[in-house]
């Protein structure tokens, strides 16, 4: 197994089967023991997550909660520490996605955006950094967008954030390989996850059009890019770099 021995953080990985879930799943199968943080008010889908989790017994600690919030971000990586000692992986997929035009867009709608998916980066990141360091290693894998990469309509604040994902990675990568650390991100093209409910089917039906291969990506096509970087050797050679399961939506 790939990741045996090893103790990963990730984020937005709960309920939803999205792609922090799938990471999430792949990485238990390959053998590493895994921390878990998300938000969800559906009573429902948290109670069919933990009986799914359960069968992973002491491999898996959940954490709900907002990862944008400090106090959160600080109780995933304590909990994590004290059970399991070390820090060796921290996947950051907690994300939120709100349509809207520029011009009609609120500032309260931008700084939430900002906050969970970027500042929450920040915050587990620079918690974590220390831990690694430690330890002489560390895989820091961010969940960015090819519309990082190329921008989209009602999604400006959303390619903001996820540019500002790739900048950050970039510095991280910069400051952390002298300590055995890589940062990397990927910027998956569209994928069928719920946060793609949130988009119209015009805009999708459009975007299907603009891809060279005409479809959406599914989360089981998206984790395997992080289990690759994550993994020894594998990914020991890749940092400041962004990958891109796109479907031809960005190429570089």
């Amino acid at each position: 197994m790939k990741l045996e021995n090893k103790v990963a953080v990730i984020t937005g990985a709960g309920p939803g089967r999205g792609i922090g879930y799938t990471i999430a799943t792949a990485f238990l199968q390959e053998g590493a023991k895994v921390s878990i943080n998300y938000l969800s008010n559906n009573l429902d889908e948290k109670k069919k997550f933990k009986e799914e989790m359960d069968q992973y017994g002491e491999k898996v600690i959940i954490t709900e909660g907002d990862i944008s919030k400090e106090k959160t971000a600080k109780e995933l990586i304590s909990k994590t520490i004290k059970k399991y000692g070390k820090v060796d992986i921290l996947v950051n997929s907690a994300g939120i996605s709100t349509p809207g035009l520029i011009h009609e867009m609120d500032l309260l709608t931008w700084n939430r955006m900002i906050d969970v998916n970027l500042t929450s980066i920040f915050l587990t990141t620079s918690l974590t950094i220390p831990h690694m360091i430690e330890n002489k290693f560390g895989r820091i894998i961010n969940i960015s967008s090819q519309i990082a990469q190329k921008g989209s309509v009602e999604h400006g604040h959303y390619a903001a954030a996820k540019a500002g994902v790739i900048g950050f990675t970039k510095s991280a990568a910069l400051e952390l390989g002298k300590y055995g650390i890589t940062a990397n991100c990927i910027a998956p093209g569209p994928v069928e996850t719920q946060l793609m409910n949130e988009v119209s089917d015009a805009w999708k039906d459009n975007k299907k059009k603009e891809l060279v291969i005409p479809r959406f990506g599914k989360v089981e096509e998206v984790a395997p890019t992080a289990v690759f970087l994550a993994s020894d050797p594998d990914g020991n050679l890749y940092t400041g770099q962004t990958l891109g399961p796109n479907c031809g939506d960005v190429m570089l």
